[in-house]
């Protein structure tokens, strides 16, 4: 058994509608207040005040992460060793050590399970949401239930000129070429409440977001009028489309004055150890542009860790070697940097950090060049920081991974535990644009024992 080492911790009027049509739109009064009303005397307090979802898109294998049984056959338990956790008796594989190292820190639950095994889009959307919609896949629709990020940004909003609710740094398809998944968007509370999605690598030398500036030719008086033009126009809006377009600009207006905003996408300013610890890629730099949103005032950030569903941790071949060579060696940087990283700087208290995918691997390794396939009735995930229990296992699954043997959870019972870290009700009743009430969580519990 190996023991990880652990260390130490010009805008023109073209470009301002497409930055609106981004999901640079702030708070629909009515719905707020419809929802502040609608939230019980007994509700409990809010653990946590920003949420970062690193989001695995495609389904990671728990066999070979966080559950590994290394008493099962070569079949089963694969070509990883386990080592051990800064928890005793806890173990991890042995490419991951950062994460072992943080383990002290988080929760890892390892009895997840849902009824969708083949389309990533429905799993997606059970995973990121809680509604479980059986074999039912295409893309995102206005009828959806809306992101974690969404109800966050609406019930919980953050201060002018900040930006609730962010994703990057892809639209996630389903399939290459295929639709935009769904579970992270606005759905039936409308686009206004869609995220912004940064769709630039941080990683490139010239990432920048001039969308969030103003242009050579704006100063501030014409920003100034126009934002006076615009509200004048905006008392005339009727319907919720005109409503939204009005709504978008002047969340636009706001964001193109805010230093803070602005500051949050300078990553430039990062010192280059800190950089080189998250990874120089893709996916390192975005979890490192998440930490620097949060700390600028979004309330939550999406980490979508593929370009389409079938591009990273769909294993369903070359598993070992992929994992390996590429995959749990940039999450294991990038995950176990930021950990530790809002721990030194006092903002993990506050700050809840959930690492998912939408279901695990078969715990049988297939005969495509030793790939694990579609397994959605066990699996793993690990949480940490804004009010979540630390050092802890729950629930277990059988001898081969294969379902849960103790304490089974489902999208729906982790959905309501992250909103209850959040303050907000899984039973909240919230309403669509035709004023028709929808709860958000119906079928989730707050599990007790995953909070502090």
């Amino acid at each position: 058994m190996n023991t990880p080492s652990c260390p130490g911790p010009r805008l023109s009027r073209r470009q301002m509608l497409q930055v609106g049509s981004a999901g640079l739109l702030g708070l629909n009064l009515p719905k707020l207040l419809r929802a502040q009303s609608a939230r019980r005397d007994d509700e409990h307090p809010p653990t946590a005040d920003h949420l970062i979802v690193i989001f695995l898109n495609g389904g990671p294998s728990h066999l070979d992460m966080w559950d590994m049984k290394p008493a099962a056959p070569v079949e089963i338990r694969g070509e990883f060793r386990p080592i051990s956790t800064s928890v005793p008796g806890v173990q991890f594989s042995e490419h991951i050590p950062r994460l072992a190292c943080q383990m002290h820190r988080s929760t890892v639950v390892r009895s997840m399970h849902h009824s969708v095994n083949n389309a990533h889009a429905a799993a997606v959307y059970a995973g990121l949401t809680g509604h479980d919609r059986g074999e039912i896949g295409g893309g995102a629709r206005p009828t959806d239930y809306p992101a974690l990020g969404s109800v966050a940004g609406m019930v919980r909003p953050v201060g002018s000129g900040l930006l609730p609710y962010v994703s990057l740094p892809f639209i996630t398809k389903e399939g290459a070429g295929g639709p935009p998944q769904p579970g992270f968007t606005g759905g039936w509370l409308g686009s206004n409440h869609d995220p912004l999605f940064v769709l630039r690598d941080p990683n490139n030398a010239a990432f920048a977001m001039p969308e969030l500036g103003l242009g050579a030719d704006i100063n501030q008086r014409r920003l100034d009028q126009r934002r006076g033009l615009s509200a004048s126009l905006g008392s005339f809006a009727q319907g919720p489309a005109l409503r939204d377009m009005d709504n978008f600009q002047t969340r636009a207006f706001d964001l193109l004055t805010s230093p803070a905003t602005q500051r949050a996408f300078r990553i430039d300013r990062e010192p280059g150890q800190l950089r080189d610890g998250y990874g120089r890629n893709i996916y390192g730099q975005s979890v490192l542009l998440a930490r620097r949103l949060i700390e600028a005032g979004t309330r939550v950030v999406t980490v979508s860790w593929a370009p389409d569903a079938n591009a990273t941790w769909d294993t369903h071949g070359n598993n070992f070697n992929k994992l390996r060579n590429e995959l749990l060696p940039q999450l294991d940087r990038a995950v176990g940097t930021l950990i530790a990283d809002l721990d030194m700087r006092g903002m993990l208290e506050r700050t809840l950090v959930a690492v998912m995918g939408e279901f695990g691997r078969t715990p049988r390794i297939n005969n495509n060049a030793g790939g694990r396939d579609h397994w959605n009735f066990c699996y793993s995930l690990m949480l940490s920081g804004g009010g979540i229990k630390q050092g802890y296992i729950h629930g277990a699954s059988d001898r081969i991974g294969g379902r849960p043997s103790l304490n089974p959870l489902t999208p729906a019972d982790i959905i309501a535990t992250l909103y209850r870290c959040l303050g907000i009700p899984a039973d909240l009743e919230l309403r669509d644009r035709l004023n028709r009430p929808f709860t958000l969580v119906p079928w989730g519990n707050v599990v007790p024992e995953l909070l502090a």
